[in-house]
């Protein structure tokens, strides 16, 4: 295992998430707008007054998310707020009962779909993100999102990987400077004009705190050293290779102070050798651009008075 007798700084990378109860009334007015104006299904066949109940019911075992934007949803259909069980982060076995929701029967019925898309979506991220983690335990490495989330959804996406025990990495470009492999292709044309240790300077000068270099080679390590960046990232290279180049990090970063992040193509068979060698984050883009969507239903009683509305 690499040597990590300095240990890298452990803040958060970016806190520039948008408010949450903001950004869920955001996404559940655009979700019920995909939906239409009306639910015509629902005025036709539900009488006028119907109330209702609905169990919201977690078929496949895994970790509770999402649930403000859940609550975002019942809101915009003027429901009462959803009665939950379990809190976001929490595993629920399959069967489990997490939340309830009571109120007007035509409201239930079209407050459904878009509150279990972003649920089934939000638990699938969390569920991920766990195992992930869980594979790293007892490890100083910490799994980190990407900026690979679905458009509009980055809050949800990215609060879904923290409640799986994820850690908070870059959400916008705005806040941390992170020079790519397209960033230095473009200094190396513009002939020696601009070095990464001004472009790095200039960020600072720009409020910036946090740079983040990839590096692709050992004397991209070294530039990345000496221009004095707070992480240096290792995209799609082997554990081995994280492990020599982290070990000439932490010696050539001033006091040691330098992180170390991999990523590319990790996976949960690999993320373990990943931690062993050294790094202190693994970022994992597919815990957002590739979720398998956790198995969630709405079970309708429509016999019951909710007690919310008599």
């Amino acid at each position: 295992m690499a040597d990590r007798s300095t240990p890298a700084p452990r803040a958060a990378l970016d806190a520039g998430l948008p408010d949450e109860t903001a950004d869920a009334d955001r996404v559940a007015r655009l979700a019920l707008e995909e939906d239409g104006a009306a639910d015509v299904t629902s005025e036709a066949a539900v009488a006028s007054g119907a109330a209702g109940a609905a169990a919201i019911e977690f078929r496949s075992s895994g970790v509770l998310a999402g649930t403000g934007y859940a609550d975002a949803v019942a809101r915009c259909c003027g429901l009462p707020p959803v009665r939950w069980q379990a809190r976001d982060g929490e595993r629920a076995p399959a069967g489990a009962v997490v939340g309830t929701l009571e109120g007007a029967l035509a409201a239930i019925l079209r407050a459904e779909r878009p509150l279990l898309n972003l649920l089934q979506r939000a638990c699938g991220i969390a569920t991920a993100t766990r195992a992930f983690v869980d594979a790293v335990a007892g490890t100083p490495c910490r799994i980190l999102h990407t900026r690979k989330t679905a458009p509009g959804l980055r809050g949800l996406d990215i609060r879904a990987v923290l409640a799986g025990g994820g850690s908070l990495n870059r959400t916008s470009l705005a806040r941390v400077v992170m020079v790519k492999d397209a960033h230095w292709r473009a200094l190396a044309r513009q002939g020696g004009g601009t070095s990464l240790a001004a472009v790095l300077d200039a960020a600072r000068a720009r409020g910036v705190t946090t740079c983040v270099v990839e590096v692709e080679s050992l004397e991209q390590v070294e530039a990345a050293c000496a221009a004095r960046a707070e992480r240096i990232l290792v995209d799609n290279q082997s554990p081995e290779t994280v492990r020599r180049w982290a070990e000439a990090a932490r010696r050539l970063a001033p006091r040691g102070g330098i992180e170390i992040e991999a990523s590319g193509g990790i996976t949960l068979a690999t993320v373990r050798a990943y931690a062993d060698a050294g790094a202190d984050f693994v970022s994992v883009g597919a815990l957002t651009h590739s979720v398998q969507a956790a198995d969630l239903a709405l079970e309708l009683d429509v016999t019951r008075s909710p007690s919310a509305t008599g």
